[in-house]
């Protein structure tokens, strides 16, 4: 028996996409020097990652995605396509950094989207090898962002807090204020919080979440309810900009 899909931003792109087939349609070859014909979405996935298909049709499919993924995401549905053809390419990776550095699995899956999307920026009409040089930069670059936040910062036994402030300083520019609802006699579980000091990424990815018209998608992810414990806030409380 199969498991079901994460719930996370790469379930949503697969659910927003399925069935999809946005214009102007991709085109490949069928044979060397002969005439491009309209390829599906969906073939043109199954295309971009199959060895056997001719090396050059791949690179003129990538070209074609990369150049897709410059459309204005409010006129087209193409820059969350762009992001579907990639997660194929994604998912193996978003699985290892998650389980081999305890990452949480949706902030890992934003991470890799992001850095997928600015490799594809980076491609143009001369890139060798762009599906290659595309899916390992994104790979690589979200493996250096996880290595360095480690080691993680936790704080244990939090429950006997009550709403006091608890101090995290990587810069001295951060708090973490936790509050237990109302009635709550504490929060029965150890708190593990991760502050990457060396960047804030929040900027990064919502800004491209943005231009690229993934946030309404993030956004409109639900989640299944838990009985709620606290409330966690993280704030600026001094230092640099």
């Amino acid at each position: 028996m199969s498991l079901p899909p994460h719930p996370g931003l790469f379930a949503v792109v697969e659910r927003q996409c399925a069935g999809r087939n946005p214009a102007p349609e991709l085109r490949i070859s069928e044979a060397a020097g002969g005439e491009d014909v309209p390829i599906s979405l969906e073939q043109a996935r199954h295309a971009l990652y199959d060895r056997s298909v001719d090396p050059s049709a791949r690179t003129g499919l990538w070209q074609q995605v990369a150049e897709r993924g410059r459309l204005d995401a409010e006129q087209s549905e193409w820059p969350l396509a762009v992001v579907w053809l990639g997660l194929p390419g994604l998912r193996r990776t978003a699985f290892r950094i998650t389980r081999n550095l305890r990452a949480d699995r949706a902030d890992v899956e934003a991470e890799l989207v992001t850095c997928y999307l600015e490799a594809l920026a980076e491609t143009d009409a001369d890139t060798p090898e762009p599906g290659s040089r595309i899916l390992r930069s994104a790979c690589t670059r979200a493996w250096s962002t996880w290595r360095k936040t480690l080691p993680e910062l936790a704080t244990e036994g939090v429950g006997g807090t009550e709403g006091i402030p608890v101090g995290i300083d990587p810069q001295g520019l951060w708090q973490v204020d936790y509050d237990p609802s109302p009635g709550s006699s504490g929060l029965l579980a150890g708190l593990r919080i991760t502050v990457p000091a060396h960047r804030v990424e929040g900027v990064r990815i919502g800004a491209l979440a943005q231009a690229w018209g993934l946030a309404d998608t993030v956004t409109g992810e639900r989640i299944p309810s838990r009985r709620p414990v606290g409330a966690v806030s993280l704030r600026r409380c001094g230092g640099g900009r």
